[in-house]
């Protein structure tokens, strides 16, 4: 379709057509329909975001003709520093400069910082490090570039939105990498905020080959990747035992030669569409020397939904097929014998044991978190769902939906591998659970 149009036009509008965004946008990078205040386009590094902010700007303040006023007049252009406003925003490959037309292109006053359109349209470059500077001045349009970075982030946004009282409905734009930031956040949640999405791979026909090949390669299957790379807006807790950095920090690639491997199961309680997961987690450790040298390392999360007892067990008598692992261990405070006879049912020589829960979830958390301040467990790629569980367990229960099953089997496996062995050398009576 685009070819044909391209075959039939003539050379003035060929020569126009770089400059028609609306031909080459990606869905992402097209302004929503609709009454909104604020525009969130969130996408993976190098998803376009920046020529979307561009093109919006253009879109504002270009009229039909060179001359002729388009629907904004005063524009705030707001980035982390002032040198990320010119050197990426306006300066940018993909910023306002490189994306205007010749006869439309404004001038950068850099004394000023200001940008000026033929027809009289400005904009003012502001850095969010200086709130103060956005007192005085008034808009009707914005664009706000990489607002999850900004150290003074939400002082800056508040001054933005007082400053954006001209004309009869100002809008802003703002373009950015997605991270758990408090004034993202907040602003996500608002009525009037609208979003479009997108990872990196969106953009891939404007990316070097071997960027996409690299960065999968190194960080697949982790949270940089599913924030850096998918664009995803990954939550952490305050108050949370776990942070997505803590858990980022401690990423491996693979596990070393390990002495004992177990398979932890949390039974799911009922088996239909929407119903609590089985949580099933294969966790290997290294146990030589004192308690205070061994290491766990996190191996797969095999966990199911929907299955019934024979489902759940199955998968998890394959999961320690699969890893050689010594043993499952299972909690089995509402199943009782149940959960070892489908077990046994399945493989009737598995070696088991059962776990008992004598405290809450979080105080049973507690313990298991102390290992990752203490560096001693580490995560392998592929583990996603298990982590977003982590950073939302808090001192005062599970703050995500549904419950935290993944979670659970991680920390039976960790109790039954690190916690429960190491109190038994310290107190041979301990009772660690």
């Amino acid at each position: 379709m685009t070819r044909m149009l391209l075959e039939e036009m003539d050379e003035a509008a060929l020569a126009a057509a770089p400059y028609l965004f609306d031909l080459w946008a990606f869905p992402h990078q097209a302004p929503p329909d609709g009454d909104w205040r604020s525009w969130v386009i969130l996408g993976g590094r190098g998803a376009g975001k920046t020529r979307a902010g561009a093109e919006w700007v253009r879109a504002q303040v270009e009229g039909p003709g060179r001359f002729d006023a388009g629907r904004s007049r005063r524009v705030a252009l707001v980035g982390e520093t002032y040198d990320q406003v010119r050197d990426v925003m306006i300066q940018g490959d993909s910023g306002i400069l490189a994306c205007s037309p010749p006869d439309r292109r404004p001038e950068w006053r850099a004394g000023e910082r200001k940008l000026c359109w033929p027809n009289g349209a400005t904009a003012q470059a502001f850095s969010a490090s200086d709130p103060e500077a956005l007192r005085g001045p008034q808009f009707d349009a914005a664009w706000v570039d990489e607002l999850a970075k900004w150290k003074r982030g939400q002082e800056a946004w508040d001054m933005l939105q007082f400053a954006l009282r001209l004309g009869q409905s100002p809008q802003v734009c703002v373009t950015t990498t997605p991270r758990n930031a408090a004034v993202l956040r907040r602003l996500l949640d608002s009525p009037s905020t609208v979003t479009t999405h997108a990872p990196t791979e969106a953009n891939r026909a404007n990316l070097a080959a071997s960027f996409l090949t690299e960065v999968r390669a190194r960080y697949a299957g982790s949270r940089l990747a599913r924030q850096e790379l998918d664009g995803l807006m990954l939550v952490d807790v305050e108050g949370a035992f776990w942070s997505a950095a803590q858990i980022e920090a401690l990423m491996r690639t693979e596990a070393p030669p390990l002495d004992r491997i177990v398979v932890a199961v949390d039974p799911a309680v009922s088996a239909h569409k929407g119903s609590d997961a089985c949580g099933i987690v294969v966790v290997g450790a290294q146990i030589q020397g004192p308690p205070q040298n061994w290491r766990a390392y996190v191996l797969a999360d095999c966990t199911v939904q929907g299955e019934g007892p024979l489902g759940w067990a199955t998968a998890a008598i394959a999961a320690r097929e699969r890893f050689q692992a010594d043993r499952l261990v299972a909690e089995v405070n509402q199943g009782g014998a149940l959960v070892e006879t489908v077990l046994r049912q399945v493989d009737p020589m598995v070696p088991f044991t059962p776990l008992h829960a004598s405290r809450g979830k979080a105080a049973r958390a507690e313990p298991v978190s102390a290992l990752y301040e203490q560096g001693r467990v580490f995560h392998l790629p592929g583990l996603n769902a298990l982590e977003d569980q982590m950073c939302q367990m808090t001192p005062q229960g599970y703050q995500g939906d549904g419950s935290p099953d993944r979670l659970d089997a991680l920390v039976w496996a960790l109790y039954a591998l690190l916690v429960e062995p190491a109190a038994r050398l310290r107190c041979p009576r301990a009772r660690a659970i």
